[in-house]
Parts: C-alpha cells; sequence; structure tokens
C-alpha cells in the first residue's frame, strides 16, 4: 500500500533535503538553498531557525554575492554535533579514534595493553574508552556508538567474533565490553573496516578490490559501492589462500598461506620499526632493499592471482600504504606484467587514500552513517 503524503512528511523531508545540502556544500546560504532545492523562502528560514535551535547547524560567517547590500549569513552542520568513537584492538596495544560528523579525526590515542580475553582486561580498555572521552569535553548524547576492529571475521550482527585464532578470541561476545560501556556498540573485521574508510573518502568508489597490508595481511571486495559479506561470514579472506605449501606455519595452521607473505609481521624483523625499515630502504640498503623487493615480488603473485579472478582496480592500503611511492607502483606493475597472459595498463594499482588510522576511523564511521541515513527522511 503507498504510503500517503502528509503535511508532517513534506515537513520532515524538507528538514532532510536542507541538512544534507548544507552537509554536502559545508557552507551555504539562505538563497543558495532556496534556489538550489527549489523551496519558498520562508520554507528555508523556518527550517533553518529550527535546525539551529535544535544545535544540529549555526552561522559560520557570511558569503558574498552579486546582490548589493549586506553579504547572506553562511550556513554549515554542527560537525561535532554528534561523534563516533573506534576501537581497534591488537594483541599489544589499543587504538581509540573520535570523529566528527564528517569522518574527520577530532582526537586519537594509543594504549599498551597486551589483550587477554579475561573480565580484567575488558574493564580496562572500557576504563580507557570512558577516560579518552572525558578528555573529549562533550555531552553523554554526543556519542553515537563505539565500534571494535577486530583481528577476525564477525557475524553479519556485529554481536561475535566468528573467527578470531590470532587473539585467540573466537566467540568473543560485545557484551564483554559494552557492559561497562553505556553506548551502543559493535564488532567490525578490521579489514572491512580499512575498506570502509576507503568508500569514505572516495565515495565515487564503485568496483575494488582493497588489500590492507598492515601486521596482518586483509582484504575486502567492494561491488557497486558496498562491500560483499559472502554466504558464510568469511568473503574475501585471501590470506588464508596457499601460496607456498612447504612455507611459514600461518596462525590458521596451515602452511605458506598469503598471510605469511605479505604481512608486516613477515616483512619486518622482530623489533624492527617500519619506519626505519623504509628509511633504510630508500637509502639503497642493501639487506633491506632485498627484502623489500622479495615482498613486491610476493605482493605481485598474490595480485596477479586476485586480478585474473576479478578484473577490477586495486588499492593498496593499511600501515604499510603511507611508505609506498610510485616506484615500487611501477616495480610492483613490471612483476605483475611478467607473470599475466594480458597487456595490463598500470592504472589499476592503486594506494588507499587513507592510509593514516584507516582502521580505527573505519570502525566508527558506521554510526555516522547511520546517523546521517536517520536524517535522511524521504517518501
Amino acid at each position: 500500500m503507498k504510503k500517503s503524503i502528509t503535511p508532517n512528511l513534506i515537513k520532515q523531508n524538507n528538514r532532510s533535503l536542507i541538512y544534507h545540502f548544507i552537509y554536502e556544500n559545508k557552507s551555504v546560504s539562505q538563497q543558495d538553498i532556496s534556489y538550489e532545492l527549489h523551496l519558498s523562502r520562508p520554507t528555508v528560514t523556518s527550517n533553518l531557525t529550527a535546525m539551529e535551535q535544535d544545535g544540529l547547524i549555526q552561522k559560520n560567517g557570511q558569503i558574498d554575492t552579486e546582490l548589493v547590500g549586506r553579504k547572506a549569513a553562511a550556513y554549515s552542520i554542527v560537525s561535532n554535533y554528534r561523534i563516533s568513537i573506534g576501537v581497534e584492538i591488537l594483541k599489544k596495544e589499543v587504538k581509540m579514534i573520535a570523529v566528527n560528523l564528517y569522518g574527520e579525526e577530532i582526537k586519537h590515542i594509543t594504549y599498551e595493553i597486551v589483550f587477554e580475553r579475561k573480565e580484567h582486561y575488558f574493564k580496562t580498555v572500557c576504563e580507557q574508552i570512558l577516560h579518552f572521552k572525558d578528555s573529549l569535553k562533550i555531552k553523554e548524547e554526543q556519542i553515537l556508538g563505539i565500534g571494535f576492529a577486530m583481528q577476525g571475521l564477525v557475524t553479519p550482527d556485529k554481536q561475535t567474533i566468528l573467527y578470531g585464532k590470532i587473539l585467540s578470541c573466537t566467540g568473543l561476545s560485545i557484551i564483554e565490553f559494552s557492559k561497562y560501556l553505556p553506548y551502543p556498540c559493535s564488532f567490525i573485521h578490521d579489514a572491512e573496516s580499512a575498506a570502509i574508510s576507503e568508500l569514505w573518502v572516495s565515495p565515487e568508489l564503485e568496483d575494488a578490490f582493497y588489500l590492507s597490508l598492515s601486521k596482518h595481511l586483509g582484504a575486502a571486495i567492494i561491488s557497486k559501492g558496498m562491500i560483499l559479506t559472502g554466504k558464510h561470514g568469511h568473503n574475501s579472506t585471501v590470506e588464508h589462500i596457499p601460496m607456498q605449501p612447504d612455507g611459514v606455519q600461518c596462525y590458521c595452521g596451515k602452511y605458506g598461506c598469503m598471510e605469511t607473505l605479505l604481512s608486516l609481521t613477515s616483512l619486518l624483523e622482530e623489533q624492527e620499526n617500519i619506519e626505519e625499515f623504509f628509511s633504510k630502504v630508500r637509502l639503497k640498503e642493501t639487506d633491506y632493499c632485498n627484502r623489500w623487493h622479495r615482498f613486491l615480488a610476493d605482493l605481485a603473485k598474490a595480485i596477479n592471482l586476485l586480478h585474473l579472478i576479478y578484473d577490477t582496480d586495486f588499492i593498496l592500503g593499511g600501515y604499510i600504504a603511507q611508505y609506498l611511492c610510485e616506484e615500487d607502483i611501477a616495480l610492483l606493475h613490471k612483476k605483475i606484467q611478467q607473470m599475466t597472459p594480458f597487456e595490463e595498463e598500470q592504472d589499476f594499482i592503486l594506494i588507499s587514500k587513507m592510509p593514516r588510522h584507516n582502521i580505527s576511523i573505519g570502525a566508527a564511521l558506521p554510526y555516522i552513517k547511520e546517523f546521517l541515513n536517520k536524517i535522511d527522511i524521504s517518501f
């Protein structure tokens, strides 16, 4: 049955249209809104007044116009009206970041806390989250939720770890964290989280294969602007594709998986720092260059294999992404060209547009998107 259009729905729709127009354009005048949305000036004025009183928008300077007379007031959204917190859980540390409604960083911090599947650990992490929240000097109602990025696969409802061999946390429930926090909480697979942040900064992105080159290898398939989750919850787990049957044992128990060749753990030696490693590579020190070229050769094999299956763009993200340069991409492409039966343009290998804090930011973004969608009321 078709929903009837009531005056209240029209009012809600106008409010949604105006809010999103301001959100997308950052700074606009009443005249801009009225002209672009084909709304009367009284309608625009009443909605702006109401949203300003609710704290959703604010006057933010003035805009030059071609009209003679005083300048028009500029309106922008209050970006901190609501915020979200992303938490990345790692073996030896916990990373936290707060983002505003534009997904922009407000503050980030890292705590050295060794993961243990014990009550004391969950309580300690949550105490640090609350301390981090207090440092933001915000009101309780401003927090939309907290997303926990985990090194493991997550159930569709985001409440349980489906497969968590790295942290030995298979079966872990979000309740272990949420019982200490007064906000909505959810899990997200760290690779999916990184891909979400990539989609956020590249909304035009339609299809791509995202490779997260971090402490552990992860991946996500982006199709028609959405992340594919798969039938059983383990879509895109390319890290467990065997590449060297007689190679190093993977945390999954098998041998020679992509994970054992293309993770930061496999690249760096114990106690080695990623920044120091790449500084040595750029200085052309032999041992470091040899290790890096070996890594790129394995990465080329992996990309070629996956590209033969899915002919799309490949985005290289994760901790390693910020250290990649055009020389690396050119070498990678050259190695792929030597393996593939097809003539390939280099344009399908891209570097992430959000290489820093992408996992923790991506964990926070679903709550931001949910808030913006709730405002987006349509017929």
